[in-house]
């Protein structure tokens, strides 16, 4: 373990692989039950279910004294939404859900953002679902070993400029493994240090949250839910990625 990342052993990064490999798949599942007409509260019982099935324990449950099984953020919430007995998905909704998965001593994170109707898609919100999407790939491909954070900020920031999205800054990717959150912070942004090197054993969670109007955000009173401060919808994607001597390893691609 360094100061500001941490290099995980063979042991550990095969714990890891296990536990994202069923977090890439509970996302799947859980995505795949989105539709309009049901509650958040009845989505998230669902994807508790899922996860346990799985041998898993949800990861989010009780952290940090979160109260619910995943985070489930609608339309211009961008994070850590919580369930809602009262709020129902609506046609046309867009919807994030964000995963973890401990299993055997490790923690699987990732997330996507799915359209909620059998509609066409609205034009905005493609691009934004498609645009984000597009940044958390590019970001992937910019991370290699030898190389820094900065060069992951830096091509997703690239992306969402040319999109003209609102960058989120004050939640970034970061690290995982052992530990839902671990060093280093991956930021959407670029900053003027270039942040740790990137090597063999590290884990890390890319993850672009991209507005389609402003970047600012606010917490609701509840002290979880993150919105936009305009009230524009909001876009989450989230991979986690394994650094190796080879090249860049996507541990949540299904």
């Amino acid at each position: 373990m360094g100061q500001n990342y941490i290099i995980h052993t063979e042991e550990e990064i095969r714990r890891i692989r296990v536990a994202a490999s069923m977090t890439a798949q509970a996302r799947d599942r859980i995505a795949e039950n989105v539709h309009p007409g049901m509650t958040t509260f009845d989505l998230d019982e669902i994807a508790g279910e899922i996860i346990r099935s799985m041998g898993g324990v949800p990861t989010f449950l009780n952290y940090c004294g979160y109260p619910g099984n995943i985070c489930i953020s609608v339309n211009d919430e961008v994070v850590h939404g919580i369930r809602s007995r009262t709020r129902f998905i609506l046609e046309g909704d867009i919807v994030s859900v964000d995963v973890g998965v401990t299993f055997d001593g490790a923690v699987g994170d990732c997330a996507k953002t799915v359209y909620a109707g059998k509609g066409p898609v609205p034009e905005d919100i493609q691009r934004l679902l498609s645009e984000t999407e597009r940044a958390l790939e590019e970001g992937i491909k910019a991370a290699h070993r030898g190389g820094h954070v900065r060069d992951i900020s830096a091509a997703v920031e690239k992306v969402a400029n040319a999109a003209k999205l609102g960058i989120v800054r004050e939640y970034v990717g970061h690290g995982c493994g052992i530990r839902l959150h671990e060093p280093p912070d991956v930021p959407n942004f670029t900053l003027l240090r270039k942040g740790p090197e990137l090597q063999s054993g590290m884990v890390l969670c890319v993850e672009p949250m991209l507005n389609l109007g402003t970047h600012k955000v606010y917490v609701e009173p509840d002290g979880w839910t993150v919105r936009t401060k305009d009230g524009a919808p909001s876009a989450h994607f989230e991979h986690m990625i394994l650094i190796t001597e080879n090249g860049t390893e996507v541990l949540t691609r299904v």
